[in-house]
This record gives C-alpha cells, structure tokens and sequence, in this order.
C-alpha cells in the first residue's frame, strides 16, 4: 500500500513538474510581449514616446515579477511543484495592486491597467486540474479589481470584472469537463482491475476446483460413513462435516466464478424461493439464537430468473445477516414491488454494522470483514444479481445493523 502511494506521488508529482512549467513559459512570454506591444510597438505606430513609464513601481515591477523565477525554480527542484502556482499567483497580483495604488491613488487619472497574463491565471487552471487552485484564482483576480475600485472610487474596474467573470464561467466548465473525462478513465481502469481479479480467480478456480471437489466427497462420505455407525462414541465428525461442507461451498464459489456464466431464465415464484433458503438457513439460524421474520406486501408477480442461482445468492445473505449476530436477534425480510418491473427483497438485520469504508469494497475479490471469511460469497452473490440484470445495495451503521436490498427485474 505504501509503495503504491508513493508511486502515485511520485507520478503527480512529475505530471505538476510539467504543467508548472508550461505554466511559467506561457506567464513569462504573454506579460512581457503585452507590456513590449503596449509600451514600445503600440506608441511606435502611434507616433508617441516609447518606452516603461516611471509611475507606479517602474521598473522595479519586472524585477520583482521576474525575481519570482528562481524561487519557483527552487521548488520544482525540490520536488513541491504544487505551491509554484500560488506564488505566481499572490506575489504577482499583490504587486500590480501596489503598483495601481501608487499610481491611481488620489489622482485625478481614470483607471487604465491590467495585463492579459491575469486571464492566463484563470484559463489554465483546468491544466492544473485543481478545483481549488480555480477558486483562489478566480476569486482572486475579481476581488483585486473590486478592492481596486473600493479603493480608488472609480468604476472603469467594472470591465474586468465582467470579463473576469466571463473567463471564470468558461474554465468552470472546461474544468468540470476535465474531472468528468478523469472520473470516466478511473471508472474504467477500476472496471478492468476488476476484471484482471476475476481471471486470476477463474484461472485459480478452473486449475483446482476439480481435484479438491473429488477427494472432498471421499472425505465427507467416510466421516458420514463413521458417524453413522459410531453415532455416540465422537463428538468430532460432526465438526468434521460440518467443516467438510464450508470448504465445499468454498469450492462452489470458485467453481462458478470460474466456469461461463449462463443464466437459465423461467417464471420463478419469490416466496418460493425465498422459503427454500429460508429452511436452508433455519438450522443455523436456531444456532445463533436468530429469528427470522417476512413481510411480503400484496400478490408478488412471477419473475424470470434463475432459481437455482437466486437461492444460492440468498442463502449467502442470511449466513452472513446470522453470523453478524452472534447474541441472536432478528432478521426482517420485506419483499415487494417498488415500480414498474422491478421487484425489491430487503434483508435487515440487528447485527454488529459495517464501516463505511468497508461498505465500498463489499463484493471485491478476496475481501472480507469476517475473521475466517473468503469474500467470495459477496463476490458470487454481486455476479449473480448482475447476470439478472438487477441491482445488490447495502447500507449499515455500526452497531444498528445492516440492510441489503436486492433489487430484481420482474420481466413479465
């Protein structure tokens, strides 16, 4: 975990490293050819004096913005590329403040100022891909100007302002254009981990799940055989078959992420389904001292499924909804029809709860929030339900218990 994060900071890093020095290219070559235009090439054509004014900070105004230089350099070089940016930022508009106050202050002049590098501020704040950075900028550059015309009482501030406002509106948009195209690729990246997990798995699972199922037959047969004709004498084959059957569910749940999935699809009737599992799970749920209690609104329709694989994805619920409660409780299964062609199954029970972290990575290969789980329960019951088309929710609180809601489509 930490290798990967150091890898990601190094890669953010580098990518900053780029962009600020795009950055400062393009900052360097519009302030200095618009200030070149403005004061030597525009009054050339004119027939004016050329040359930088004395008013205000004079020439000490490019010293100071090209002093700036090195100190950005100095940051790239020692690996804090993300604070360049903000040094550009603040130490240029806090000297062009100074620099209109001395000239404009109690003069009669109208104010007449500004350069086009402060519309780079805001435009390439998408390149940096920083909803932060965009807000400082923007209401950085639009608050100079109102400070300016508070300051100065003179309203020709409101031109850049509106046009500050313009540019703002535009990168808002190029900006969230940006986080959406990065969202997607990690939509898709994620999705094709995913899919990298689940061939490994089906690789694994194809490799062994054959030669452990055949000699696991032998063995429960010969501890069945044993318990059958010394049915006082041990205490212990009972725990041996018991143990025998949770690596062979184990098994089965290699064996079908495995194998093709093919859903079989017929009309399947939901309380019938439902009442298997439920008789299933009615031996451990005496165990743990747990109740089972349905609800089931109105005439349930019919629903094209897979029965077969339906019941093994709600016996994987309730082992988990009784196995969270080890001091016993109660299990609430509410089934309905929420709209139109859609059927909800909803399992609450008063279990320990699921941190919210852990809530985002239910389902994942391998994953579990038991000491002696696998996580490929979850796994098998999330494939199950996306193979039907239907959806597999969850929601809990520590402590209050959890709730998990299948959603199926009834397809009639």
């Amino acid at each position: 975990m930490k290798e990967d994060f150091r890898i990601t900071h190094t890669k953010l890093v580098t990518q900053e490293t780029k962009t600020t020095k795009l950055f400062l290219i393009l900052f360097y070559l519009l302030f200095l050819s618009f200030d070149a235009f403005y004061y030597f090439l525009y009054p050339l054509l004119k027939g004016k004096k050329q040359g930088i004014p004395n008013e205000g900070l004079g020439i000490w105004l490019y010293v100071i913005v090209i002093g700036l230089l090195p100190i950005g350099m100095y940051f790239l070089k020692n690996q804090k590329p993300f604070i360049v940016k903000y040094i550009y930022l603040f130490g240029y508009l806090g000297t062009d403040i100074i620099h209109n106050l001395i000239i404009y202050l109690n003069s009669e002049k109208p104010f007449q100022a500004g350069n086009i590098v402060e519309i780079l501020f805001v435009l390439f704040t998408p390149i940096f891909v920083n909803r932060k950075y965009f807000w400082i900028a923007s209401s950085t550059l639009i608050g100079k100007y109102i400070l300016l015309g508070i300051l100065l009482r003179d309203s020709h501030v409101l031109l850049p302002i509106l046009i500050f406002l313009v540019f703002t509106a535009i990168a808002f948009v190029i900006l969230n254009r940006f986080f959406s195209y990065i969202r997607s690729l990690t939509s898709i990246h994620e999705e094709f981990r995913q899919n990298e997990k689940l061939a490994v798995i089906g690789q694994m699972a194809t490799a062994i799940g054959h030669e452990i199922r055949n000699p696991l037959a032998s063995l429960r047969g010969f501890s069945q055989l044993q318990l059958e004709r010394n049915p006082t004498t041990s205490e212990f084959y009972p725990i041996m078959i018991q143990e025998i059957d949770r690596i062979n569910i184990i098994v089965n749940d290699l064996m079908y992420l495995g194998k093709p999935n093919v859903v079989k699809l017929k009309k399947e009737n939901i309380e019938e389904i439902i009442a298997y599992t439920l008789s299933i799970s009615k031996h451990q749920a005496e165990q743990y001292g747990v109740i089972f209690e349905t609800f089931m609104e109105g005439p349930l329709p019919s629903i094209e499924c897979d029965g077969h694989q339906l019941k093994q994805v709600f016996i994987n619920l309730f082992k988990n909804a009784i196995e969270s409660m080890p001091e016993g409780g109660q299990i609430k299964i509410k089934i309905k029809v929420i709209e139109t062609g859609r059927m909800l199954i909803s399992i609450l029970d008063q279990g320990l709860g699921i941190a919210g972290e852990q809530l985002k990575s239910l389902g994942e290969p391998f994953y579990t929030t038991k000491t002696e789980g696998t996580g490929l329960g979850l796994m098998v019951c999330h494939q199950i339900i996306k193979d039907h088309l239907g959806q597999l929710n969850f929601e809990s609180k520590i402590g209050l218990g959890t709730k998990v809601d299948v959603i199926l489509p009834i397809r009639q």
